[in-house]
């Protein structure tokens, strides 16, 4: 039972089936990888292309280099072969792969030879292996071919066994996620006989290859690392098989590395030497720079060389981070807890005695501090050592300039204001003047001039104030004690206010960027609209990075430019490619990156929780972006995101909300139409059936009766159409109102006998006041609303009189309609007037459609009046519908219509 239990617990690994799944979406890599040139790889892959074209798969060359092989080129024979691109590069015409025509062509297979390769400046991207990447994501297989020394992780190890540095590089990260590698090998011996029979270059090249390159140790070194890493591709594949089928299997899970790097050339041997040992563990891989909180070390030199440490890192298959913190060993030792890392990667370079006697190195205190993790060490090599020392920098000039003048004038000024105290007063401490010189010099100029004017006080205090005077001899032991004493005080006073100095520039420096990116949230936070938000975006970065800045967004199936500053930027159609492509493969593009770093701007995708919702270009002119600043377009890029996001949502939002209004309305329509549409159409059918069938037979009394019946229920089918024919024209913004003089009395004493017609036995009260002047409307309007107002109270009115009153009331002309029934709810004086709102009876029935005070409220609003519920209205009940117009200019009733 137990066997059983643990066989049902062994499920395949859900990243591993993830992983899987991906592949099943994109094309397969397939790479042809040799030690050396001229081992068949070209070859192998043009035979294995001409057996599947005899099977019917559709294979075709997109490149392949020939390099002169006469048996190479006889294997293109019955291959399709794609047109390459015709490039002017440097005052020649080149012939290079053509990636549209490929996408284009959209083959089963298509073969591009020399993964390495560079790609001229005006391509798409800047290397071949980012042209294959779009075509594996298109879903198209490549077959492709590889020499091991193009390896990223073996550049410095291929350098040092062949003494040549290999320029074009391939991350190790392609040939990892490569669906299949094939090695093909042959011994150094076969290839060196096949160099000189000139099967792999020309007779004048191999002559030169023979002595530089194909050495025997070269190849077989060659050979052993194209050996070695293949079979650790086997392994992988292996693993991964195992894990996808829950097979149980003795590889390791639980190894991490962590590898810490800083500006020192000697970093790029730790990255390499990291890569290789994570790729024969299998092992995931993070490469971590520390920075101090304190203080700004790093010169923009040094930042650029860590930049490019990461994008090494990270091209060899690393995560990259960056950590603040003063105690290097507690964090790093915090980060290894923190992501359960096995082993640490650090370099090291030689100390000197007096080094290891008054400091312990960052390896030292690691060992001693780190317990149950493998510390691994790097070492430079002898040309490292060299570059080491060489590459120590010293203060610019300019710096050491400003620095001797600061110390020099204030030291100057310290000693005449010392002589001029000590013509009238002598002190024994006037010593302490200068420790003043010392501080403000380190405030003014930093530690060099806090420590050149410690040296310069130390030397004019002992000229000019200790006996003998103007020399430097020192004739009291005390005062030789004193001035070294000095000296010292001097140089530690100056250090800690030179770091007092610097710690506070760095503070100011934070404060203002955090209290900017507060006030752009802040700000941020309060629009509602996506427009806003761009522009605020857009307006932040430029004040914040004094560069052109473009936002782009989604409009249908394009990009449009959303904002710009300065507003007469102008993108070009590179720019315009560039962002398209960083829109739909959502990773930065443009200036600085792998896809057409030809690009005036670097874009990236804004990425919010629900997508992307658009793309920010930043002009590149001059050097990179700082830390600081990128820390920032980082900052406000993301905030920017997640506000387009949230105003994309609320759109949505409205749009829903329209369109469960709209559902709403249409339900009600529908209701009110199978109500208001059937009971008149079932009496009058029932009356004409009845008069057709008995009409002979009938009483003249009840055939008038049946005869009213149907021209009653006619007239209100009638009203019904008309109202949803008036409903129609207020939607659609049709309807026109005329402007004619009206006489209020006149509609008002209409539309009530028009109402007792419908209502024979209701009691309908009129009051209008003798001043009434006239408006300017549409009687026929206005009568209709008043009659839909009587109507209304007729049916919720009860049985007590209906009054109507018209007045003056200042400017304008108030008419009101007043019923006592029960009255309405004071939460549903404003809902009334709204389409399908009805409300029942004390009978629990709800007469009418619903659109009578809509109507009335669109009608009024089109003729500029105003219209409002009141209740109770008299004896605490009843309803006083009230509207108000303003009065014409001229308000003669006499005067003619």
């Amino acid at each position: 039972m137990a066997d059983d239990d643990r066989r049902d617990d062994r499920r395949p690994d859900p990243d591993a089936l993830l992983a899987l799944a991906d592949k099943d979406r994109r094309g397969k890599l397939t790479v042809f990888l040799g030690a050396a040139p001229g081992v068949g790889k070209t070859y192998a892959m043009l035979s294995r292309a001409r057996r599947l074209k005899t099977d019917g798969t559709d294979v075709v060359v997109g490149l392949v280099e020939t390099h002169g092989r006469g048996e190479t080129a006889a294997l293109l024979d019955g291959l399709e072969i794609l047109p390459r691109r015709r490039v002017a590069h440097r005052g020649r015409m080149l012939e290079e792969f053509d990636l549209d025509a490929a996408l284009q062509r959209r083959p089963r297979i298509v073969i591009v030879d020399e993964l390495a390769h560079s790609n001229p400046e005006d391509s798409r991207h800047p290397k071949r292996h980012q042209d294959i990447e779009e075509l594996i994501a298109a879903g198209i297989d490549v077959w492709t071919a590889l020499n091991i020394q193009h390896l990223e992780s073996l550049a410095d190890l291929v350098a040092q066994i062949t003494g040549v540095t290999v320029r074009e590089r391939v991350p190790d990260i392609v040939l990892k996620r490569a669906d299949e590698v094939l090695l093909v090998d042959l011994a150094p011996s076969e290839l060196i006989e096949r160099l000189k029979e000139g099967k792999v270059y020309l007779p004048e090249s191999a002559n030169r290859a023979v002595d530089r390159f194909f050495r025997l140790g070269n190849l077989t070194a060659l050979r052993e690392l194209a050996l070695r890493r293949t079979a650790d591709r086997v392994d992988d594949q292996m693993v991964d098989y195992l894990k996808q089928n829950a097979i149980d299997g003795p590889w390791a899970t639980g190894e991490r590395l962590i590898v810490c790097v800083g500006s020192d050339p000697l970093s790029e041997k730790v990255v390499r030497v990291a890569s290789r040992l994570a790729s024969g563990l299998n092992a995931p891989w993070l490469v971590v720079s520390i920075e101090r909180a304190d203080r700004e070390v790093e010169t923009p030199e040094r930042l650029q060389r860590i930049e490019t440490l990461f994008r090494l890192a990270e091209q060899l298959g690393a995560e990259t981070r960056r950590i603040i913190g003063n105690d290097f060993v507690e964090e790093i030792l915090k980060l290894a807890r923190r992501e359960h890392a096995t082993q640490i990667v650090i370099g090291t370079r030689k100390r000197s005695r007096w080094q290891k006697l008054f400091s312990r190195s960052l390896p030292d205190a690691l060992s001693r501090k780190a317990s149950g993790l493998g510390i691994h060490i790097v070492t430079p090599d002898n040309a490292n050592r060299e570059r080491r020392h060489t590459a120590f920098e010293l203060p610019r000039l300019a710096v050491i300039q400003h620095a001797s003048v600061t110390a020099l004038g204030l030291v100057a000024l310290t000693t005449l204001l010392g002589k001029g105290i000590d013509a009238f007063v002598e002190l024994p401490n006037i010593s302490l003047l200068f420790l003043l010189a010392v501080l403000g010099a380190s405030v003014i100029g930093g530690y060099a001039a806090a420590f050149l004017a410690a040296a310069f006080s130390a030397l004019a205090y002992n000229f000019f104030f200790i006996d003998p005077v103007h020399t430097f001899t020192i004739a009291a032991p005390h005062e030789v004690f004193a001035v070294f004493v000095f000296l010292a005080v001097a140089m530690i006073a100056g250090g800690f206010a030179s770091r007092i100095r610097e710690q506070a520039e760095i503070a100011r420096i934070r404060a203002t960027a955090l209290q900017s990116l507060f006030d752009f949230s802040r700000k941020l936070a309060s629009t509602a609209k996506g427009e806003d938000a761009i522009w605020l975006a857009v307006s932040q970065l430029q004040a914040s990075l004094r560069r052109k800045v473009v936002l782009l967004v989604p409009r249908g199936s394009d990009l449009g430019l959303a904002a710009a500053w300065p507003p007469d930027t102008e993108l070009d159609v590179t720019d315009l490619t560039a962002a398209r492509w960083s829109h739909d493969k959502r990773e930065p593009a443009g200036h600085g990156t792998g896809t057409l770093p030809n690009s005036r701007f670097e874009f990236r995708p804004l990425l919010g929780p629900h997508g992307i919702v658009g793309v920010c270009g930043i002009e590149h002119v001059g050097k990179r972006l700082d830390l600081n600043a990128e820390r920032s377009l980082t900052a406000i890029l993301d905030q920017t995101a997640i506000a387009l996001d949230r105003a994309r949502l609320a759109d949505e939002t409205v749009e829903q909300a329209a369109r469960l209004e709209g559902e709403r309305y249409r339900e009600a329509l529908l209701s009110s139409i199978s109500h208001d549409l059937r009971t008149p159409l079932a009496t009058i059918t029932g009356a004409v059936t009845g008069l057709r069938q008995l009409g002979e037979r009938m009483t003249p009394e009840n055939r008038d009766d049946l005869l009213q019946s149907i021209e009653e229920e006619s007239g209100r089918m009638s009203r019904f159409i008309a109202n949803l024919l008036d409903m129609t024209r207020i939607e659609a913004g049709t309807l026109k109102p005329k402007r004619d003089w009206v006489d209020v009395a006149d509609v008002v004493q209409s539309a009530v006998e028009r109402t007792r017609k419908h209502a024979p036995g209701r009691l309908i009260e009129i009051g209008l006041a003798a001043d009434l002047p006239l408006i300017r409307g549409d009687s026929v309007l206005l009568g209709q609303v008043l009659f839909n107002l009587l109507d209304n109270a007729v049916k919720y009115g009860g049985e007590e009189p209906i009054n109507v009153y018209a007045r003056r009331d200042g400017k304008d002309v108030l008419i009101s309609v007043t019923d006592l029934g029960r009255g309405i709810p004071p939460e549903d004086l404003d809902r009334i007037f709204e389409k399908f709102y009805r409300r029942g009876k004390p009978d629990g029935r709800a007469p009418g459609t619903g659109l009578g005070l809509s109507i009335a409220r669109g009608f009024v609003e089109a003729m500029e009046g105003t219209i409002h519920a009141e209740s109770p209205a008299l004896k605490r009940r009843g309803t006083r519908i009230i509207m108000r117009f303003r009065q014409a200019e001229k308000t003669s009733r006499t005067e003619p219509k």
